[in-house]
């Protein structure tokens, strides 16, 4: 997993639970990198899965949800560091059918070796887009949060609703309807 995952993770977790809760996760953890992470580096997945469990586990939340926690979080990251993907789609429709063929395209180039999930359309409408997920790493609560959070970029409100496929999470079902009218926040 690349390193910028951990160096934002860890960002987020200062930001919302403080430094205290960063060094507690670390040295919970007994990671072989010792929580030393460049965001270009590549690191194992194993440590991110045990930062987050002693993250849950700290701070009583459920580990799904600090995942979906970390995608809103992540997308700033996205919209700041790649503009440019962004302004190439008037429509999140479009963008989030996209991210097998173009974005994770594009992804490689710029971190070779990301190890990503995989996203197959099974159908699309100009209002409704049912995508499958794959990943052994059963992150789908991260991809949720980023279509989510892709909607609003474009001020659009959206219905996203999912459906295991495995109940592990390494396959889901992604139903998303674009709704009429802006963004309305909850």
């Amino acid at each position: 997993m690349k390193g910028i995952v951990f160096t934002e993770f860890l960002d987020m977790v200062e930001e919302n639970f403080g430094i205290e809760i960063v060094d507690y996760i670390i040295n919970e953890s007994k990671l072989q990198s010792e929580g030393i992470y460049t965001s270009v580096g590549t690191y194992d997945f194993v440590e991110m899965q045990s930062l987050l469990v002693n993250l849950s586990k700290k701070v009583e939340i459920p580990l799904d949800d600090l995942i979906y926690s970390y995608g809103l979080y992540f997308f700033r990251v996205l919209t700041t560091l790649h503009p440019a993907i962004f302004a190439l789609y008037k429509d999140p429709i479009e963008l989030v059918s996209s991210i097998e063929n173009h974005i994770h395209v594009q992804v490689r180039k710029l971190y070779p070796g990301a190890e990503l999930p995989t996203f197959k359309v099974e159908k699309k409408t100009e209002d409704h887009l049912e995508i499958l997920y794959f990943s052994d790493r059963a992150m789908y609560m991260f991809a949720k949060a980023l279509m989510e959070k892709t909607f609003e970029h474009y001020d659009r409100d959206s219905e996203i609703k999912m459906e295991k496929l495995a109940e592990d999470g390494t396959q889901v079902r992604f139903l998303i309807t674009k709704k009429h009218g802006a963004y309305q926040k909850n």
